[in-house]
């Protein structure tokens, strides 16, 4: 029975830290995907949605590469490398963001967590620019990954 109690506070951690976000859900779904959640505390949960958001990064990264090899038009070939060099960034950007997280800097992560926000968010408009529609699959991870990002920063902004 104890022990129920003890994962049903990290539920409602979990739920804490992720109610502010615009779309708890897709918060919560994040975090709950995480083994470290069931021990995490506020800084542990902002650190998972930072990876979740790193992995959606890095699923982008592919995604543009395969666009990009088989699109023919060359000024959006030329769009979606640079989206994919960009989303490479972002994870950068990301990782450095949970080293800074962990070292309690907590303006310089969400800095970082903008800017790789930033970085999708310029891709998805030069791609719009061209007139070309991304496949759902993408577009669907965009929004994850933007919804994350959100959700993020809120959490950080509540440690400043």
């Amino acid at each position: 029975m104890g022990h129920r109690n003890f994962v049903f506070a990290d539920d409602t951690l979990i739920k804490t830290q992720c109610h502010n976000a615009e779309v708890p859900k897709a918060c919560i779904q994040c975090v709950k995907s995480d083994p470290r959640s069931q021990s995490a505390d506020k800084v542990g949960i902002a650190a998972i949605v930072i990876t979740c958001i790193s992995n959606k990064a890095v699923t982008l990264e592919s995604n543009m590469t395969i666009l990009a090899s088989s699109v023919h038009d060359k000024d959006l070939k030329l769009v979606l490398q640079d989206c994919q060099k960009e989303l490479s960034d972002a994870k950068t950007n990301l990782t450095t963001a949970i080293d800074r997280l962990k070292n309690k800097d907590y303006d310089q992560t969400n800095y970082l967590v903008n800017l790789a926000l930033q970085k999708e968010f310029d891709c998805k408009k030069n791609v719009g620019d061209l007139q070309y529609t991304l496949p759902t699959t993408v577009l669907n991870d965009m929004t994850l990954y933007e919804e994350l990002s959100e959700a993020a920063m809120r959490i950080i902004d509540r440690f400043l």
